[in-house]
């Protein structure tokens, strides 16, 4: 008899994102501060089907096979751990948006591996479990664990900070993507004018100071895609017209999200951003 999981994929910021330099591997070390937001893909996984695997999204434009990171997830998770499901079937309801820095696919791939160990029993514990997802994807450790993190090296390296107090978040994913490898290769020919200060963002955490952690709200990535990207420029300003402040992008891009003093001024911020972006969003701390 087959048994249905349900798992919430809970979407990510960068509160932080430095590049510390080009590693021997050809990876980049990293150091960023991350932050796990109630935007949501919703991840239902049967197992027992008796059935080969299978994959399908809501959204055509996600891949349904094993390409897909949740695949990938499974696979790795049930490698492994030894154990076998006797037949996976994966269904992913999409509402992180794409292309964003947010974190999508890794969170997708975080569910399943969650969703998979409580359903064994929890053969892994949950730092065990990150550790698992580093080999799926970089930003796939960070979202088995969530809340409020520093994280390190490829993203394997994880400490847990202070939750945030309850934030409320305005999120807008312009209409252009970015390509992360291209990215990277333009930030090493960069001079980079401003680093995120990580002492200031932990002890402004610590504090619950929510002006101090706007204040140092910091993406190296940032400079580099506004220079092609003047638009991201005009969305922090409509944020910043609307008492929403710490706006940055997040991760590699595009997407836009800024710290909103209550809902009310989120809600009328995100109604002035929705003249002109269809993917704009009110979220909060998770």
């Amino acid at each position: 008899m087959s048994v249905t999981l349900q798992e919430a994929a809970y979407a990510k910021i960068n509160l932080t994102l430095d590049v510390l330099g080009r590693r021997e591997d050809g990876y980049h070390d990293l150091k960023s501060v991350m932050q796990t937001i109630s935007i949501r893909d919703d991840i239902e996984l049967e197992v027992g089907t008796g059935k080969p695997w299978s994959l399908t999204c809501d959204k055509e434009e996600i891949p349904q096979n094993e390409t897909n990171l949740a695949w990938k997830a499974a696979r790795l998770y049930c490698e492994l751990t030894g154990k076998d499901p006797q037949g996976l079937s994966i269904r992913i309801t999409k509402r992180i948006p794409v292309e964003a820095g947010m974190g999508g696919g890794s969170a997708d791939a975080a569910a399943v591996l969650r969703a998979l160990n409580r359903h064994f029993d929890y053969p892994l514990s949950l730092y065990a479990l990150a550790e698992l997802g580093a080999q799926v994807g970089s930003d796939v450790p960070f979202c088995v664990v969530g809340g409020t993190c520093l994280v390190e090296g490829r993203g394997e390296r994880l400490r847990k900070l202070p939750d945030l107090p309850e934030t409320m978040f305005v999120v807008c994913k312009p209409d252009f993507s970015v390509s992360t490898p291209a990215l990277y290769q333009k930030l090493d020919e960069t001079v980079i004018a401003r680093r995120p200060d990580h002492t200031a963002m932990e002890a402004a955490i610590a504090k619950g100071d929510m002006d101090q952690i706007a204040q140092n709200i910091c993406n190296v990535f940032e400079p580099v895609v506004t220079a092609e990207h003047l638009e991201l420029n005009y969305i922090k300003s409509i944020m910043n017209s609307y008492g929403v402040t710490g706006y940055a992008m997040t991760g590699s891009g595009s997407a836009v999200f800024g710290i909103a003093a209550s809902f009310e001024y989120a809600a009328v911020a995100c109604s002035m951003l929705k003249e002109n972006y269809p993917q704009v969003f009110i979220a909060k701390s998770v």
